[in-house]
């Protein structure tokens, strides 16, 4: 699936919050007891990597560079209270055993993006993989999981299934997605399936002419989307 866009983000911080972290407190008390008080608020920021396709490098139908969903969605998590640094691997083309517009499939970006100290990865995609065997990509799938979970062994892992833009589907990219669904059970991930959920099914806006990238609509859809599962995982943690 060629894309007209491509980004390897690195380490995307995107600290859009109201406060201060230092704030400077005087109370008022008779002049012997007075002293000063500093608070000092302390925000912890939540590591995160992404690996993906060009669902999320965008391409020339809408969502390149900032306009894509994930620097959306940082935004979005910061206004929450939840600030991300981000790493996002991304290139047009690349699936888990599909080499993309750069060479890469989904294991190579996993490499770049992942980092030790990683509180969520977040795969998502790809009907890049829709012409390949069922047994490659279950091995391919089975082996990135056992790669990520070795770089950053107490992140939580997201997957997210390949999206299609109607409601019928062809056979391969339900194998696609069903495939991702066991192996993230087996890897004890959040398997999220925007087939099942309709993600673009009626909504023409969100799909551009070539009737496969979403506009820049469909990016603030996905964001509006994917935030709140990000979220839900990041929520829990403590630093």
């Amino acid at each position: 699936m060629p894309s007209m866009g491509e980004v390897a983000v690195s380490r995307l911080f995107t600290l859009v919050l109201s406060m201060a972290l230092l704030v400077g407190v005087v109370a008022e008390r008779p002049a012997a007891e007075r002293h000063d008080d500093t608070v000092t608020l302390q925000v912890a920021v939540s590591r995160v990597a992404v690996v993906s396709d060009s669902y999320t490098t965008g391409s020339n139908e809408g969502g390149e560079g900032d306009r894509g969903w994930a620097t959306r969605a940082w935004q979005s998590l910061a206004a929450r209270g939840l600030p991300v640094m981000a790493d996002v691997a991304a290139e047009g083309g690349a699936g888990y055993a599909t080499r993309g517009n750069r060479g890469s499939v989904f294991e190579d970006l996993a490499a770049r993006a992942i980092k030790p100290d990683d509180d969520l990865v977040v795969f998502f995609g790809s009907r890049n993989d829709e012409r390949v065997g069922a047994a490659r990509l279950t091995v391919m799938v089975y082996g990135l999981m056992q790669m990520a979970r070795r770089i950053a062994p107490r992140a939580k892992f997201l997957v997210i299934g390949p999206a299609w833009p109607t409601a019928d589907p062809p056979p391969a990219i339900l194998r696609i997605r069903d495939t991702l669904s066991y192996q993230a059970d087996l890897a004890k991930a959040r398997f999220v399936d925007p087939i099942a959920e309709r993600w673009f099914v009626d909504k023409p806006e969100l799909i551009g002419r070539d009737g496969v990238h979403p506009t820049d609509a469909g990016h603030v859809y996905m964001a509006d989307k994917i935030a709140p599962l990000i979220g839900d995982q990041l929520a829990g943690l403590r630093h």
